[in-house]
């Protein structure tokens, strides 16, 4: 089977991102890498890089994970105001569109509140207090 896995890059906050994330989508921590758990001789860490993330994956159900890691500071900061895509999330109910908008839009961008569109497909679209977009839509004939 094939899987496709939203990767979001963060500017040193992606732990309490993905804390975040788990606490709307349930689900348990599948990986959590640090950069001081790859530092050696051939691969130095610098001490205010060691405790950020280098890799972190939220497993939110048998097939589907959120992945994440920060960006070490060499190679700059990541834009968070540019469009970096967004991640579509089918949910099959309205309870569950309106549960996981409550909970990711918090001291967020809402663009678009979440309801009925001309296609009877309940949707919303946002941006959370991250900077990451996000869709939610439950299309009842799907």
């Amino acid at each position: 089977m094939q899987t496709i896995n939203p990767w979001i890059n963060f500017n040193g906050n992606a732990e309490e991102a993905f804390t975040f994330y788990k606490s709307v989508f349930g689900g348990e921590f599948k990986k959590v890498t640090r950069f001081k758990d790859l530092a050696s001789p051939e691969f130095p860490v610098a001490e205010k890089e060691a405790n950020k993330i280098m890799q972190i994956a939220l497993l939110i159900n048998d097939a589907n994970m959120l992945i994440g890691n920060d960006v070490p500071e060499f190679l700059g900061k990541v834009n968070e105001n540019e469009n970096r895509s967004k991640i579509h999330v089918g949910v099959n109910s309205r309870e569950e569109a309106e549960k996981l908008f409550n909970g990711l839009s918090i001291g967020g961008q809402v663009e678009v509140p979440i309801g009925d569109d001309a296609s009877e497909t309940y949707f919303a679209m946002f941006r959370d207090k991250y900077g990451i977009e996000w869709i939610i839509e439950f299309n009842p004939s799907e």
